[in-house]
């Protein structure tokens, strides 16, 4: 019955998030309504509303499901966009994972899952 989920992360700042996904991220930007953003990459899409408190945008994040998630970190890790705990690694729960901050402070997490391999 779910087919799939679209997260909804704080943007402190309609320019420079707009920015931040397209010329770091990679992301298509498809719109903008009353600050309210959408964007896209790969068929998920990511949503951002506006937001004036910085210690949402601190404490919220998501967590996208990717393949080859060693080529994605590749190409991210040199923007100088890592989490300071974000390196690529497997976790225990079987996941390989890296983290990134966006320029509002959302933590992403890239994840592929390597519990067969």
């Amino acid at each position: 019955m779910l087919l799939n989920t679209v997260p909804i992360l704080a943007s402190l700042n309609t320019e420079s998030t707009i920015t931040f996904y397209t010329e770091l991220l990679g992301f298509t930007f498809h719109s903008e309504w009353d600050g309210y953003l959408i964007f896209s990459r790969d068929g998920i899409q990511i949503h951002l509303w506006p937001c004036a408190d910085e210690e949402i945008a601190k404490n919220t994040g998501c967590y996208i499901n990717v393949d080859h998630v060693d080529e994605l970190y590749h190409e991210l890790s040199p923007k100088g966009i890592l989490h300071p705990d974000g390196d690529l690694k497997d976790m225990p729960w079987g996941m390989r994972q890296f983290s990134i901050l966006d320029n509002n402070g959302n933590i992403i997490h890239f994840g592929e899952d390597r519990q067969d391999d």
